[in-house]
């Protein structure tokens, strides 16, 4: 293919193709040609013209196929328009010639069809410069067209609309012969080339102005009869048509009469939206001939021509624009609500009529209502209300003139129903969609919006009084603070009304409504009105057969509200459960005989009555078992079955009944088998198996029943046909925008589409297509619905004998029908026995013996051969079941066999159409079909019938079933790869695009070929890459091709191709494509847009979005209009696209897509991302509100900004969002919490302003986030105080996040303050609105948290906001936990502690498990009642932890012994809370004493935390454990609780083991450093209680001897420690623990020996050594626990695990550092050697003995085991000899044996060459010199002072060249003089005789003095400093020396001479350093010495 990649044609390679690859190269060539044209300079395209030209020609005779053609013309058009014109006339002659062409045969069309397209590409390009020549070319192409067949006219039509385009107003002499010939073409049988002619009409529209004016009425009736038979994309063409041309005729401005030969009157919009109406009332029918039919009273509109003018309606608005139809909004409804009017009676004649009509209106109304903004939205609403009002009064007045029996009156009010229920639901949507923002609309009286509606709940007609109550459930979704109220309401006038028959349905309908509504309201309603209504409904239920009139309403609305009240879930219904069990039970008689008494007596009304009663009865227990699961125990099941076989009974009874009583019981028995069927689909078949027979024989009656007159085959059949076969069929089946109305299509004109009153009862279920009113079918569709599912369910469950009979039966059933009878039999027979075969296939059973499987083929059979093609879907499905269900590999091969040989032998499309697509059912149910020779002969038979082109049909499910086959054969088709490959590309260049269909198809093959090739595709072999390359054409064919199914097909094989090979698809062409199509008027081609679009920003946002705007600014042809890449990025124009989308599955789309690209992109692109957020959410911000806080700015600087802010928004052309919804608002302060986020993981200077200016000088292309904290607090202030309560949310969590993200922030202007505080008067007016009191409880508790988090972050400066906030709002919103809080709250803490007790106390309770549910109290808690218990839950667990932190911060404030002033009841001092005010005191409980009430606060509080850590749930949040430590925590911090754990020694351990359990299960730091901390607690509390113990019983004990004292302490008198009552063995077990996960080298059983051995040791990382640091801690505490015997049990494991830590963590740090571990082990080894029990008289021999063991240890970790022994620091060792030797007691370190080991060390460090190590040697020695025993110093100081002087006098020789050498010398020095100190006195003068001379070796005299070193200098200063100070000390020896030694003297005194002048600065100074050994460094650094 790289051969075609040329400017002109490679002929050569060309010829050497075969058919295909010759048609491919020619495609691959001309799109190559198309870039290069553009790309290339003028003067080479003139030079190589003339060839391209004649090549280009040629091409024209070759036959090319449709994408071809285009192409070529295309490049036709760029060649002209770029190089030379003047060969053009030549070319336009050549094309003339060729349509004038006498040959008609079917292989020159393609010719002259090319030909067609060239001219119109031609003109399209060149416009006027050809205006001389088209005259001629449009007579010539227009004669062609009288003769051409369809794909002519359709090209002719489209190269007509190009002319026009490209000539514009000078070819304005055809206008009027284009027209006609357009005219004929709108109603063309061919649907493509009515599309095509709309097109042409539109184009035409624009210069044409007869056409909007004088033949305006014309061009309406000629698309009133285009509409007639026409399809959804002829619908969609026209309508724009019509739509357009009726604005054009509004809004143009017309030529004035001079110009003009007569004066054009304008049109009036009331004239237009007459022509409008006319089409919708009498359709494409002329005058004479409606009113023919009129008379005769047969007429009725066609449904497609409504449906077609409803769109032209909506094109008409969106049109003209939001601003004219707010103008015009008020005539605008009155016309579209007329429509359905009394004043039109034809459009509501029958029921059905009237629901169709009235789908159509509602569509209109949403569809222009619902683009508008919201303040628009609003004043729409009061419109609507107001003729609710208007229509109400008209009613009231014909009411009451009812009374004068004027019967007339009730046909208006029928007549105005329709009206009513449009005006209704719109409202509904209306407040619906406008969520919280509609609270204004409601609060205002002068509009009545609640009154209006229920005033017409009372309306006389059913519908009417249904939509009143839908639209109440709409505003209480929307807004949940009217839910209650309204509830209220009705049930008050439900119970006032009770003797009005429609008040009492109205009213209950309502109550149902509202019901429905609380699922979707997170706040609920108050338990109680369960109890209310259930009392009602039983009231009803028992008075109605009080009164006959009423009877039948009372039942209905008693059941309803049953059914309704079970919405509310089990919590609400188990209260209730035995009165409607009762109720139950009592609706259906006892026994079979009294079921023969009732038919004997009853009589038409009271059978009415009773079918009523039990129909609903059956929809409340339906509705029970449906919504209350987890109450269907076993007992509440057998309590619900014994009316189950009664209610059998009635059924096979009904027949009879109905036979008596005629036509008035018709639907009450239909409405009681619907419900009974329903009922038995959700009920287990094994409830009710005794009645299974006589069941199945009525669905079986049912089925196949004489009086079903129309086949409603496509609500039955679609769930019964996989998703993907339904692409077959009618896009009707798919979905669109249009859905809505579309939807009446599908059925056929007898039947009704689904409206609310058909099922009453389905008010309350939540509706399958989201939030739009539910639409169940006429009961005479839903019974059959119903039947079809049960029989499935039924029919697998009988035995297999009575399975054949019922089959057999059904079978018949179709043969002795004839005609429409049989199809509907036959369809209903068909979908049950698929029912059946799905449910076998999917639950795994048996379909059962052969017998069976014959009459389940034959009806299957039958079906794959019926007409309707629906039906062969179905049965498609039904065989691959079959296959399924029989699951035995003969039989499968025996039905792929049937239909090859149906396939091979059959000639009609039906049979062939239905067998190739069992084929490709069978094999996606069975895989591969195992054997490979079924996949050729499928394959071969797919191919030949997918070449079939006298049949697209056929092609169409040939190419489909063979996708399947591709799909599932996987790697076994890699053989049939390059077949299909070309196959599908012939096809896509030479089918007509008049078959988008077979297109389709295509789309779904190529598709399944990608995926089968996979990541193969990435491949270089020369096979691949051809594959490749055919793929890549082939989605190019596509993208051209003027289906959008088939465009989004292509989009999504070009995103599989992005997935398997990335590098081979160009993204830019693939993002220019998406981008054009990203506001297409079709809704599956935009989903797949979408689809891709968020797979790419995954990988590659940056490019995306860059190409994007590249786009959008190269595009000579504007982009999508609605989309505005070009200023705010895809980005932005994705945000727009949110904002106007209402299909739920894009807007996720788009906002995953959003995300994505904000997580890769925003702080790259932070001020563009701030920006388009701060657009969207300042669009429609209320500006009187941020002016009057920004007033409140200190700062000029900013004010001036502020200014500037709000002033661009005036002019609103500047603005790219217009009034953006809630949603869309919500979704940019989402975006802006999340940009906060992303800052946070990049680099830190977007939160330090100093940093960030810095950074922005240095480069101003810099941005970061702190620079835009203004931008920030204003969106967040501008969300906040919105109207909606969404975006208030947002906007206040928002504000947390940047109160938390910026609170630390340091201004850099004004030190001591912070960067926020500028901001905190906006804080405060956010927060203000939050605590009025309208303000939803979910709002106020956010704006509390962001207030306590904003004072918690200000503690430090803190001027507190000032807004108030509600003590119970903070319980139940985390309390004010920390302490720099607590003076905040100290003067409600009385309050607050009450009411977090008695919170935690509910909690206590709450968390009990089930089977102490009788223990809890009856009324329930302080914050919950017993009803609410479970809603409850979710709440207390949501803040448990905070308040329980809170409580016990409180009680450690207070040292826990605070009593109430009045304290004295029972409970934990019960507050006065919201459920406890209604009840009395309860006076009879005794009174506590205090120490019982600390007791019980101290175990609530310790309860609930061992509860909660003992048995962590997966979900449990880091901030409740953490929470829940810190609470213990604060609790042991105070003496009280220490002593109550102390005492008790199972607490402590049953606390240990839970905290044990903690850190084996949370691998969080911070959480087991917690843990830690209260393990330390609890021993320190044991500790206490042990000294307690022993200190009382030293005082009791006096006088007695000290032997006789009894031990105290763990290990008692023997030492021995017992697992599980022993608390210093769990508090081991946890160190353990600890530090063998920490270091596993210190676990025997790992390193495989008891012994040390030597290992390398490790670095922990700085969590790992904090846990090593704080287990060593509690390690060195527990001797302290224990009695002496039992100090020794435990003495050698801590000493192991001490010296272990040591020996593992004594890495070399640079400086001679100790690592933190190793510090900690040092510590720990102090406190152990100077326990009290080391000196303990029953301890002590077997202390010194373990202590010497240890010391033995740490000196063998020293000597080499395999050479590893230089890796461990020799400081850290030698600093713990040294601490056993200063700490110990004698006798540990003076035997001899380890004595002399310790010196060897010693001196061996003394040796290194390491002066750091030296110098740590040094101070250690002076420590241990200085030790005041003798016994154990002198030893040292014999031994290592003579190398001491040794190392001092090498010094002097050297001449030190480094600090650190200086160091050295000095702590030597130090060393020695702290010897002189030391020693005795006959030894001083020696000593000091050393000294001196060192000293005096370091002294300089003048001249050197001058030219030393720094480091010489310092060395002179100090020994001269050291000489003034030893010479007056020790006067006498110093003189003898001096005396003794001339040099030495001489060398003194010059230096003195030298250094006068400094001594006499020096002198005063070494007073402070007389001592230097009390504070050698070591000393300052760690403090274990």
């Amino acid at each position: 293919m790289e051969l075609a990649h040329s400017l002109l044609l490679n002929e050569e390679a060309y010829s050497q193709l075969g058919e295909v690859q010759k048609a491919e190269f020619i495609f691959d060539w001309l799109r190559y040609l198309e870039k290069l044209l553009l790309a290339t300079s003028r003067s080479d395209v003139k030079e190589k013209q003339k060839t391209l030209v004649e090549q280009l020609l040629s091409l024209l005779n070759s036959s090319p196929g449709p994408p071809t053609r285009k192409l070529l013309a295309k490049n036709l058009g760029i060649l002209y328009s770029i190089g030379d014109t003047f060969s053009v006339y030549e070319t336009i002659d050549k094309c003339n010639d060729l349509i004038r062409s006498k040959d008609d045969s079917p292989s020159y069309l393609p010719t002259k069809l090319a030909a067609v397209v060239c001219l119109g590409s031609l003109y399209k390009k060149l416009g006027r410069i050809l205006a001389n020549t088209f005259t001629d070319t449009v007579g010539n192409i227009l004669k062609a067209m009288k003769s051409a067949e369809s794909q002519g006219r359709y090209e002719i039509m489209l190269s007509l609309q190009n002319i026009l385009k490209g000539l514009g107003a000078a070819a304005t002499p055809c206008h009027r012969d284009i027209y006609k010939a357009a005219r004929s073409c709108l109603t063309d049988r061919s649907m493509a080339v009515r599309c095509a002619a709309a097109k042409c009409l539109l184009e035409l529209q624009n210069e044409a102005s007869f056409m909007w004016t004088t033949d305006l009425d014309s061009v309406a009736t000629l698309c009133f009869k285009a509409f007639a038979g026409s399809n959804y994309d002829v619908r969609i063409s026209v309508s724009k048509l019509l739509g357009t041309v009726l604005a054009k005729a509004i809004i143009s401005k017309h030529p004035g009469a001079a110009t003009s030969r007569q004066n054009i009157r304008r049109v009036s919009l009331e004239e237009v939206l007459e022509l409008l109406g006319t089409g919708f009332l009498r359709g494409s029918s002329g005058f004479l001939r409606a009113s023919g039919d009129m008379l005769k009273g047969t007429s009725s509109v066609s449904r497609d021509v409504r449906v077609g003018v409803t769109q032209a309606y909506v094109v008409f608005v969106s049109t003209l624009g939001g601003a004219w139809l707010e103008k015009n909004f008020a005539t605008f409804l009155s016309h579209v609500l007329s429509l359905v009017s009394q004043s039109h009676p034809k459009v509501t004649q029958t029921q059905i009529d009237a629901v169709c009509g009235r789908r159509c209106v509602s569509f209109i109304l949403r569809a222009t209502i619902g683009s508008l903004g919201e303040k628009a939205q609003v004043a729409a609403a009061k419109d609507i209300c107001q003729a609710v009002w208007k229509l109400k009064k008209v009613v009231d007045a014909m009411m009451s003139d009812g009374n004068l029996e004027t019967r007339l009156g009730s046909t208006d009010v029928a007549a105005s129903q329709h009206t009513l229920v449009c005006a209704l639901q719109e409202l509904g949507n209306l407040i619906h969609s406008l969520g919280t923002t509609a609270a204004p609309l409601l609060q205002d009286s002068s509009i009545g919006v609640l009154d209006s509606v229920i005033a017409v709940i009372v309306h006389p007609s059913l519908s009417v009084r249904l939509a009143a109550a839908w639209c109440l459930h709409c505003i209480a979704v929307a807004l949940p603070s009217y839910l209650t109220p309204l509830l209220d309401r009705c049930l008050e006038r439900l119970t006032v009304l009770k003797s009005s028959p429609e008040a009492v349905t109205g009213f209950s309908f309502a109550v149902a409504a509202l019901l429905g509504a609380v699922k979707h309201c997170p706040l609920g309603i108050p338990h109680g009105k369960g109890k209310i209504i259930m009392t009602l409904a039983e009231d009803l239920l028992c008075s109605a057969a009080q009164n006959s009139r009423l009877s039948a309403q009372r039942t209905q609305a008693g059941w309803l509200l049953i059914a309704a009240l079970m919405t509310l879930g089990s919590a609400v219904v188990s209260h209730h459960l035995a009165r409607v069990l009762l109720l139950w039970k009592c609706v259906f008689p006892v026994s079979p005989k009294d079921l023969e008494t009732e038919k004997s007596r009853g009589d038409s009304f009271t059978w009415q009555v009773t079918l009523e009663g039990r129909a609903g009865a059956l929809c409340a227990i339906k509705s029970f078992v449906s919504h209350c699961g987890d109450l269907l125990t076993e007992e509440v099941i057998q309590r619900l079955l014994p009316p189950l076989p009664c209610a059998v009974d009635l059924l096979t009874q009904l027949s009879s009944i109905l036979k008596t009583y005629g036509s008035p019981l018709k639907t009450p028995t239909l409405v009681y088998r619907q419900r009974l069927y329903e009922l038995l689909i959700l009920l287990p078949p094994e409830t009710y198996k005794g009645n299974l027979s006589a069941i199945l024989k009525e669905l079986a009656a049912d089925l196949t029943a004489p009086d079903i007159q129309v086949a409603a085959s496509t609500f039955l059949l679609p769930p019964l046909c996989h998703r993907d076969d339904l692409l077959l069929l009618s896009p009707l089946l798919q979905e669109t925008d249009h859905r809505f109305i579309e939807e009446q299509l599908l059925l056929c004109n007898g039947i009704a589409c689904g409206s609310l009153e058909y099922d009453p009862y389905s008010i309350y279920e939540k509706d399958v297509e989201g939030n739009s009113v539910p639409k169940p079918l006429p009961p005479s569709l839903s019974v059959i619905s119903s039947a079809v599912k049960l029989f499935g369910v039924l029919c697998a469950h009988v035995g297999e004998a009575q399975r054949l009979l019922i089959l057999e039966q059904l079978l018949d059933s179709i043969k002795h029908t004839k005609g429409a009878r049989q199809q509907v039999v036959q369809l209903h027979v068909v979908s049950s026995v698929s029912s059946f075969l799905k449910y076998v296939a999917g639950s795994k059973r048996n379909l059962g013996p052969e017998e069976i499987r014959r009459p389940v083929l034959a009806l299957v059979m039958g079906a794959l051969e019926s007409p309707s093609p629906l039906l062969r879907c179905a049965a498609a499905e039904a065989w691959a079941r079959l296959t399924q269900a029989v699951d035995d590999g003969t039989f499968t091969a025996a039905l792929a066999q049937v239909s090859f040989d149906k396939l091979k032998s059959a000639r009609d499309v039906v049979t062939r159409t239905g067998h190739s697509l069992a084929l490709g059912s069978l094999h996606r149910y069975l895989g591969g079909i195992s054997s490979s020779q079924h996949l050729n002969s499928c394959v071969g038979i797919l191919y030949a019938l997918s070449q079939d082109s006298t049949s697209p049909d056929v092609q169409t499910w040939a190419l489909h079933a063979l996708s399947l086959i591709i799909d599932s054969a996987g790697p076994l088709y890699y053989m049939h790869v390059e077949p299909t490959l070309s196959l599908i590309m012939m096809l896509l260049l030479n089918v007509p695009p008049t078959h988008a269909e077979v297109h389709q198809s295509l789309g779904r093959c190529l598709n399944a070929l990608i995926t089968t090739l996979g990541p193969e595709l990435q491949g270089n072999s020369t096979s691949v890459s051809t594959f490749r390359t055919s793929c890549l054409l082939g989605c190019a064919v596509m993208q051209d091709n003027p289906d959008c199914l088939v465009q989004a097909q292509a989009i999504s094989c070009l995103q599989q191709l992005h997935m398997f090979a990335p590098r081979h698809v160009n993204l830019s062409s693939l993002v220019s494509c998406l981008c054009v199509n990203l506001c297409s008027p079709y809704l599956l081609l935009r989903r797949a847009v979408l689809a891709c679009l968020r797979q790419l920003v995954q990988r590659e946002a940056t490019e995306v979005s860059e190409h994007a705007v590249m786009l959008a600014k190269d595009s000579r042809e504007e982009l999508t209009p609605d989309a505005n890449i070009r200023e705010v990025g895809l980005e932005g124009a994705l945000l727009i696209l949110l904002d106007k989308e209402t299909d739920q599955r894009l807007c996720h789309d788009i906002k995953e897509t959003l995300n994505h690209m904000l997580t890769s992109m925003a702080v790259d692109k932070l001020s563009f991302w701030l920006k388009l957020c701060k657009d969207v959410l300042a669009a429609s911000a209320d500006f009187t509100t941020i002016t009057c806080v920004d007033t409140m700015q200190e700062e000029e600087g900013d004010k001036g900004d502020d200014a500037s802010v709000l002033t661009t928004r005036n002019d609103d052309r500047s603005h790219p969002f217009t009034n953006p919804r809630w949603p869309t608002r919500v979704f940019a302060a989402e975006c802006v919490c999340r940009i906060i986020n992303q800052c946070g993981n990049a680099h830190s200077a977007h939160f330090d302003i100093a940093l960030a200016q810095e950074m922005k000088k240095k480069d101003s292309r810099n941005d970061f986030l702190v620079l835009h904290l203004a931008d920030l607090i204003r969106m967040a202030f501008m969300a906040a105080t919105d109207h909606s309560d969404q975006l208030r949310l947002s906007g206040l969590e928002t504000l947390l996040v940047v109160i938390r993200r910026f609170a630390a922030i340091p201004e850099p202007e004004f030190p001591g303050h912070v960067i926020l505080e500028q901001y905190q008067a906006n804080v405060g007016a956010a927060l203000r609105p939050a605590f009025t009191s309208e303000t939803p409880p979910d709002v106020t508790a956010k704006a509390c948290q962001v207030y306590i988090i904003a004072v918690e972050r200000h503690k430090n400066h803190r001027q507190p906001l000032k807004t108030t906030t509600c003590s119970e709002e903070s319980v139940r919103n985390g309390s004010h936990s920390s302490d720099g809080l607590r003076d905040l709250v100290h003067t409600d803490l009385a309050t607050l502690s009450r009411l977090w007790l008695a919170a935690l106390q509910d909690f206590a309770l709450l968390t009990l498990p089930s089977e102490f549910a009788s223990q809890l109290p009856v009324e329930g808690g302080a914050f919950y009642t017993a009803e609410t218990s479970e809603n409850a839950k979710l709440h207390y667990y949501n803040s448990w932890a905070l308040i329980l932190h809170a409580t016990a911060l409180w009680l450690t404030s207070t040292g826990f012994v605070v009593a109430d002033p009045d304290e004295g009841a029972s409970n934990l001092s019960r507050p006065v809370t919201p459920t406890s005010m209604c009840q009395g005191s309860s006076s009879g409980a005794a009174v506590k004493s205090p120490e019982d009430v600390y007791t019980d606060r101290f175990h609530l509080i310790l309860g609930i935390s061992v509860e909660f850590l003992c048995s962590l749930r997966s979900d449990a949040t880091m901030e409740s454990i953490t929470a829940c430590l810190h609470a213990l925590q604060a609790l042991l911090d105070v003496p009280w609780p220490r002593s109550k754990i102390g005492s008790d020694q199972d607490l402590g351990i049953e606390l240990l083991n839970v905290l044990h359990r903690v850190i084996l299960t949370r691998e969080s730091p911070s959480i087991q450093l917690a843990s830690l901390e209260v393990v330390r607690q609890i021993i320190c509390a044991a500790q206490e209680h042990v000294k307690e113990k022993r200190r009382s019983a030293e005082v009791d004990d006096g006088a007695a001897e000290k032997e006789t004292l009894p031990e105290f302490g763990e290990g008692k008198d023997t030492g021995g420690l017992v697992p599980g009552k022993s608390l210093v063995f769990a508090t081991l077990e946890l160190c353990v623990c600890i530090l063998v996960r920490q270091l596993p080298e210190l676990n025997p059983k790992l390193t495989g020996s008891p012994g040390v051995k030597a290992t390398k040791p490790q670095m922990l990382s700085e969590d790992g050594s904090k846990l090593v640091s704080a287990a060593l801690v509690i390690l060195s505490e527990l001797p302290a626990v224990c009695s002496p015997e039992g100090s020794i049990s435990i003495l050698p494991t801590i000493l192991y695990l001490t010296t272990g830590v040591l020996r593992e963590t004594a890495v070399r740090l640079p400086g001679c550092q100790l690592s933190s571990p190793v510090a900690a082990s040092l510590q720990a080894l102090k406190g152990i050697l100077s326990s009290p029990m080391a000196r303990a008289e029953k301890s002590h021999a077997a202390w010194t003995d373990l202590l010497r063991s240890a010391l033995t240890t740490i000196l063998d970790c020293w000597d080499p085991v395999d050479g590893t022994h230089q890796e461990l620091d020799e400081v850290s060792l030698l600093t713990a000899i040294t601490v056993f030797i200063l700490s110990s007691s004698p006798e540990v370190t003076t035997i001899p044996c380890l004595q002399k080991r310790c010196i060897e060390k010693f001196k061996v460090t003394l040796e290194t060459k390491d002066p750091m190590v030296q110098i740590k040697t040094y101070q250690l020695l002076l420590s241990i010199f200085q030790y005041p025993n003798p016994a154990v110093s002198y030893p040292y100081i014999y031994s290592l002072v003579s190398s001491i002087v040794e190392k001092l006098q090498e010094i002097d020789k050297r001449k030190p060249e480094d600090t650190t050498e200086f160091q050295v010398f000095q702590e030597g020095i130090k060393v020695l003089e702290a010897l002189v100190t030391v020693a005795e006195e006959q030894h001083r003068a020696q000593l000091v005789a050393c000294l001196l001379p060192i000293l005096i070796s370091f002294l300089l005299d003048e001249n050197a003095l001058g030219s030393a070193t720094s480091i010489m200098r310092n060395l002179h200063d100090f020994a001269l400093q050291n000489l003034m100070h030893i010479g007056p000390q020790y006067s006498s020896v110093f003189k003898s020396v001096m005396a003794s030694s001339p040099a030495l003297k001489t060398r003194l005194e010059a230096a003195i001479k030298g250094n006068q002048e400094s001594v006499k600065v020096r002198i005063p100074t070494s007073k402070h350093t007389k001592h230097p050994g009390k504070n050698s460094s070591i000393q300052l650094k760690t403090n274990f010495l």
